[in-house]
């Protein structure tokens, strides 16, 4: 019996390993990116990140999917124990990768300037979309590489190839955001213009992708090669007399990324529909001049601060789709209705105490990262917070649907999406000139709109039905109290010391503490529930020692 628990809550355990890499990557993100926003300005912020959505949206339909599909195809083949097939499927994707990542890359760097120009309507992006071109190719052959892994049942070398990653990138970034900004200053004084310094300092940022991406790619080589001789010892235990040809592979990576990179794309090209439209906006209402600056606050604080919880869930999506996929494999259908309620549940009760703490501590927070006037920046927080919940929900569900091999539905759920959200953006920005304000409210429209479609589906699929009050309603309960005594505790201590730092961590251990308590008292989480989340034995003994369990 307790194998089997084991095994049930594997996926987890696994799981909160990316979650942590996750949490680490997304600091080291923060960490990096303040003093980069502080260097750049918010209009070279701005830059540099429309620069990286197109970099995002180019990696989307070349190898983006390409983690996702291995690991998938990989853990499919050996839950039946046919390791020579999960080798060929590496191998096939592999040189897939190597073939479009090149590709990919050439037309992102030759394209460079019509994407500045036409979809962005920001010539200076130009030259940081060049530098992001070669890491374009390199990620597509580590996707594939962390897919094996991952397929194999170990999040570790995906986990540790991230943070070696971020921590390249941040190093080089803002030194070499500082220097070419510099330089780009220089240019400017010289020739008298204004466009230089934003245009060398986004491509500084950007530099540090690139060398993160060869950091992480070398370190995943290097342990595939230390883990070569376990993979020749399984393919010469391998007896299965049926070897899938590498069109056989081919097939079934089309079959499996095709939809895949649809659906990825669509629902992540939302935010280059959001700065495209924006723009002419903008420059409809004669206010381009500050375009820049404003998309700056929007995508380089706003975003910036809701991806960090959203990386939790997208770790464990990660995770629990070559947990389903075996558990389909093996026909375990409580097995996998398990690992649909335990993930959704796990990841509920992350994202919305998130929400709250950010939307109550939307100022101070933004105040202590970043310099200069926050004031839009805190608003877009504290209006558009429950952005945090929807996309975590909505790229959980994901997850669940690619897991289960129902990989159409992302795709119709994403698209239906897009077009809701387009239409409540237009309506916002030239109906009601709601500006900056009316893209955070579509993108929350859009994030809650995949939400409830991936829910239909799945129900539709598995007659599933997520279990609402202990996955939504009481968690929600606990953060509203949590909430009140983060935002109390704050303005005591702040009051009493003058100290926004002091202020924020007092306020965020105490919040953490209640919350904790909050789901207890509530009922929320009983023992065995507590038992089998990560790090769940010693917050069980913590909550017996309070008399709560």
């Amino acid at each position: 019996m307790q194998v089997k628990k084991k095994g049930r809550s594997n996926f987890l355990v696994q799981g909160s390993i990316l979650a942590v890499a996750g949490i680490i990557v997304r600091l080291i993100g923060l960490v990096y990116r303040v003093p980069m926003t502080n260097i750049l300005g918010q209009e070279g912020i701005g830059v540099y990140s429309a620069a990286y959505q197109i970099y995002n949206i180019i990696l989307l339909l070349s190898s983006y999917s390409l983690p996702l599909a291995v690991s998938k195809l990989v853990a499919a083949k050996l839950a039946v124990r046919e390791y020579r097939n999960s080798y060929r499927v590496f191998t096939g994707t592999l040189f897939f990768a190597l073939i479009v990542g090149a590709i990919a890359g050439i037309i992102t760097y030759v394209g460079a300037g019509f994407f500045a120009h036409t979809v962005l309507n920001m010539p200076e992006a130009a030259t940081a979309i060049r530098v992001l071109a070669p890491a374009i190719f390199f990620m597509a052959i580590l996707g594939v590489l962390r897919g094996y892994f991952q397929g194999q049942g170990t999040m570790i070398p995906t986990a540790l190839s991230q943070i070696f990653e971020q921590i390249v990138n941040a190093v080089v970034s803002v030194l070499a955001a500082y220097y070419l900004y510099q330089y780009g200053l220089n240019a400017d004084r010289i020739h008298g213009t204004d466009i230089y310094a934003n245009a060398y300092g986004a491509a500084g940022g950007t530099l540090g992708t690139l060398l993160g991406a060869v950091t992480a790619l070398l370190f995943c080589i290097a342990v595939y090669f230390m883990y070569s001789r376990v993979i020749q010892r399984r393919l010469r235990r391998d007896k299965n007399p049926a070897v899938d040809t590498y069109a056989d592979v081919g097939r079934m990576l089309a079959v499996t990324v095709i939809p895949v990179v649809i659906s990825s794309a669509v629902y992540n090209i939302s935010s280059l529909v959001d700065n495209s439209v924006f723009g002419y906006y903008m420059e409809s209402a004669g206010q381009l001049d500050g375009y820049t600056s404003i998309w700056g606050a929007f995508s380089g604080k706003y975003l910036l601060m809701v991806h960090v919880p959203v990386a939790i869930a997208t770790s464990l999506a990660s995770s629990v789709i070559p947990a389903l996929s075996k558990a389909m494999a093996r026909h375990e259908r409580t097995k996998v209705m398990e690992n649909i309620s335990q993930i959704i549940r796990f990841a509920m009760l992350i994202a919305i105490p998130s929400a709250v703490g950010l939307a109550v501590l939307s100022g101070p927070i933004m105040n202590l990262l970043f310099s200069g006037d926050n004031t839009e920046a805190s608003a877009m927080m504290l209006w558009g917070s429950s952005a945090v919940v929807f996309f975590s929900l909505s790229t959980v569900t994901n997850g669940v649907l690619q897991g289960i091999n129902h990989l159409r539905s992302p795709i119709l759920n994403a698209l239906i999406s897009l077009v809701i959200h387009t239409v409540v953006l237009a309506v916002l920005l030239w109906g009601f000139d709601a500006g900056i304000y009316g893209v955070v409210a579509a993108n929350i429209v859009f994030g809650a709109s995949m939400c409830v479609l991936n829910a239909l589906s799945i129900r539709r699929i598995m007659d599933y039905r997520q279990e609402i009050r202990k996955t939504f309603l009481l968690p929600l309960l606990a953060s509203a109290v949590m909430g009140a005594v983060v935002w109390g505790v704050y303005e005591l201590v702040h009051m009493a010391v003058g100290s926004n730092l002091l202020s924020i961590l007092v306020s965020i251990v105490l919040g953490i503490f209640i919350y904790f308590i909050m789901l207890l008292l509530s009922k929320c989480l009983d023992e065995v529930e507590l038992s089998g989340l990560p790090f769940g034995r010693r917050l069980a003994a913590f909550g017996k020692w309070l008399h709560l369990l």
